[in-house]
């Protein structure tokens, strides 16, 4: 299958053009500068040279692909950035929609369209809330669910970890590192459940074997209190557990305190019976802990 996506070199999507090519796709993938190209090339995959911003670039690399999967992330926020989101996702359904068959196009989501409230319902048919934490994610996936002449995937995805990447986790350890205190907020005791990124990648290839259109929660089978989370890395940099309230909380981190302080309870039920999938990754605390984490080193 020739496959497409955008975001190849990122932390997600190397991971998934490794477990492609390894499944024997024949896969392409955006590429912004040479290094980018040179990655991709190393490790078997097209680089299609262009950004998100490069409308007709999607849509051509769409249309001449089997499957689309957009796994390139921007955490600003910006305005502008969601708008190229916004319009780049609107040019690979468009490209992806052209021809006869209905060509799989998996958008990467998240499980914070949820919104905050704690007793939300994250059930993947549940009406999504105005407030989230990422809102263009829901508009996006409104795009992809509503382009005709596609098979749409929407993959929703918990807290991404593992192979030492994840830039909460990492921003996590650096910060214990550099004060001393691993910190959670009041009695930390909110728990998320979140998804190995190698069990992500996996939950992708076996959708692409077998396409069914809908939305699907991704997440692993170990959930963690946010107390354990700041415990583990105290024993990874020698920092020490320390609770601080929600008001300085929001001092430091704004809105994204909110985010800290929730639970998740997303269940991935429907991927597993629907793709036969079954995540099978070291559990978060685990890998930090004493798996590929790494405190950094002193200054």
């Amino acid at each position: 299958m020739k496959v497409f996506i955008t975001g190849g070199t990122g932390y997600v999507g190397s991971v998934l053009v490794e477990h492609l090519v390894a499944a024997g796709h024949e896969v392409s993938a955006l590429a912004r500068s040479d290094a980018s190209a040179a990655k991709l090339t190393a490790v078997g995959a097209t680089p299609v040279r262009g950004e998100l911003a490069d409308a007709g670039v999607l849509r051509a690399a769409a249309e001449a692909a089997d499957a689309v999967i957009h796994a390139a992330v921007d955490y600003s926020m910006t305005d502008e950035a969601n708008a190229t989101e916004l319009a780049a996702v609107a040019a690979l359904v468009q490209g992806a929609g052209v021809g006869d068959a209905a060509k799989p196009v998996v958008y990467t989501s998240t499980g914070l369209v949820y919104g905050f409230g704690p007793l939300r319902d994250t059930a993947e048919e549940a009406e999504l809330p105005e407030a989230s934490a990422q809102p263009v994610k829901a508009q996006a996936e409104r795009v992809v669910l509503a382009a005709r002449g596609i098979t749409p995937i929407i993959v929703r995805a918990g807290l991404v970890y593992g192979r030492g990447g994840s830039g909460l986790i990492t921003g996590l350890i650096d910060s214990a590192a550099q004060t001393g205190a691993a910190t959670y907020i009041d009695d930390g005791a909110n728990t998320w459940h979140p998804i190995h990124v190698d069990d992500l990648a996996a939950l992708y290839a076996a959708a692409l074997a077998h396409p069914v259109g809908g939305i699907y929660n991704a997440v692993g089978d170990a959930p963690f209190s946010f107390r354990g989370l700041a415990e583990a890395i105290a024993e990874l940099t020698g920092a020490r557990p320390t609770s601080i309230p929600l008001a300085t909380a929001e001092q430091s981190f704004g809105p994204f305190a909110q985010v800290l302080s929730s639970t998740s309870r997303l269940s991935a039920e429907k991927a597993r019976a629907t793709f036969g999938w079954k995540p099978a990754g070291v559990p978060l605390l685990d890998d930090v802990r004493s798996g590929s984490y790494r405190a950094p080193e002193p200054a």
